[in-house]
């Protein structure tokens, strides 16, 4: 143990600024002499007071040097120890902060695209009357992220029987995350048989539909115009609904989505 002189010499605290922190209950002694009221001091108080001495150098109050001294417990580790813990917490909160404002800038942008999008944009909303078609395609439960893998199965299979865009058939009628019902599907020239295809006619119909150009993740832009003519018309709707994928990501190459050309077709009661 050191004395009070002693760990003056080592801190470089005066021994009047050691008992003020003694008061402050900052730097406790390891041992007072009930005698004489002699301070002694060891090792973990020599940290303990490079810390204070380090944070008042950075004119932190007496009470925030408290908090963080508090707040290292000294019986899991000694004062630095902790204190990079604290510096690490301190780290993955800063970080969790820049992400946060990250997805705040994304929010932001998309936001912004989305109301450009809306007024410079004419809307021409079509009524049609689709004929029956036969289409290959893989009905699937899941998340709608699933559906590149889909395609490239039935590319792959389908191959030179393919008549048309990449399509899908959605059986909801509404947007889920984990538990989507979808049928990615190809049209196609005749009946053929391939392992895990499923090869039907979809019937004739009636939609209405609007074309959307860009990201797949502004289509809900697309989707209020519809609605809003659905409810406009007083129109019944009918599931599934479709998208066409006139244009989009290829096999390789992502491409540009904004330059991504996709047709919603919401099926409706013929009247």
């Amino acid at each position: 143990m050191f004395s009070i002189g002693e760990f003056s010499k080592i801190t470089g605290l005066s021994v009047k600024t050691i008992r003020f922190y003694h008061e402050k209950e900052l730097l406790i002694p390891v041992m007072v002499d009930a005698g004489s009221g002699y301070r002694y001091y060891d090792h973990a108080n020599v940290e303990t007071a490079y810390v204070i001495k380090t944070l008042r150098d950075l004119e932190f109050p007496i009470d925030q040097i408290k908090l963080v001294l508090q707040e290292c417990d000294n019986t899991e580790g000694s004062i630095l120890t902790q204190l990079q813990e604290r510096k690490n917490a301190v780290k993955a909160k800063i970080q969790s902060q820049k992400n946060v404002l990250k997805a705040i800038d994304q929010v932001i942008a998309f936001e912004k695209e989305n109301r450009k999008v809306s007024q410079n944009t004419t809307y021409h909303i079509e009524e049609r009357e689709l004929p029956a078609m036969l289409i290959g395609g893989i009905r699937m439960t899941g998340r709608y992220s699933d559906m590149g893998k889909a395609f490239g199965q039935l590319g792959r299979k389908l191959n030179r029987h393919i008549n048309g865009n990449a399509m899908c058939l959605y059986h909801d009628g509404e947007y889920k995350e984990d538990d989507a019902d979808f049928e990615p599907f190809f049209p196609i020239k005749k009946v053929v048989k391939v392992d895990g295809i499923s090869v039907r006619e979809l019937p004739a119909c009636r939609v209405i539909c609007l074309r959307h150009l860009g990201p797949y993740e502004r289509l809900g832009v697309t989707y209020e115009k519809l609605f809003e003519y659905v409810n406009e018309k007083k129109l019944k709707l009918i599931t599934p609904s479709r998208e066409v994928y006139l244009k989009g990501p290829g096999m390789i190459f992502k491409g540009n989505p904004e330059k991504y050309i996709t047709e919603i077709q919401l099926m409706v009661e013929s009247e």
